[in-house]
């Protein structure tokens, strides 16, 4: 059994700047909001939602020999962009050092910051929870993506995608390829939907 909530956050509190530490308790309120609203398990979003980033304030060489020592794939796209590890790192931690079981909540944080294709409710809620809660700076769309995260979870998360593979290319930065195959796999489902 997990620890309870309480306990994690006290936990999570000396893990993490106290930036990283806000930005985790406004996921876990807009996880929990949204999982109200799309018929997702509570506890499990809140939960999924406080401990997305528990693998993030680590330096990038820290990153790539956690993800060794837990025996996590490592791409040639990681190697070069450790940041991205923080995800599926932070699984492995929620797992080892907060007793997490439920697969359904390690699916959550391993791909809340890529996405990935045929995602689960909660998958997408903790994606989206992420990107919209409270303290993120005001962005292009934003009141826009606000509204869609408690209407469509499948518009949202497609929004938020579009937005982030243009401002990547736009900035001439290397995207990520399962970023964009989650992409392609939303559109693509939606024009079926669309016909």
């Amino acid at each position: 059994m997990h620890m309870d909530r309480i306990e994690m956050r006290e936990k999570l509190k000396e893990r993490l700047s106290e930036r990283r530490f806000e930005h985790s308790l406004g996921v876990e309120y807009t996880a929990t909001a949204m999982a109200m609203c799309h018929g997702v398990d509570l506890e499990k979003a809140a939960i999924a939602g406080l401990l997305h980033d528990c693998g993030k304030n680590l330096p990038a060489a820290e990153k790539i020999a956690k993800c060794e020592k837990y025996g996590l794939p490592i791409s040639a796209y990681e190697r070069k962009n450790p940041e991205l590890l923080h995800a599926k790192l932070g699984a492995a931690i929620a797992k080892d050092k907060f007793k997490i079981k439920d697969r359904e909540i390690l699916s959550a944080i391993t791909w809340h910051t890529t996405g990935c294709p045929n995602m689960s409710d909660l998958d997408k809620i903790i994606y989206i929870a992420d990107f919209i809660e409270p303290n993120r700076k005001m962005l292009p769309e934003m009141e826009a993506i606000r509204k869609e995260a408690f209407t469509d979870l499948d518009v949202c998360l497609t929004h938020i995608l579009s937005n982030i593979l243009e401002y990547l290319k736009r900035k001439g930065e290397t995207i990520d390829e399962i970023s964009e195959q989650t992409y392609a796999f939303y559109v693509g489902r939606q024009l079926k939907y669309d016909v």
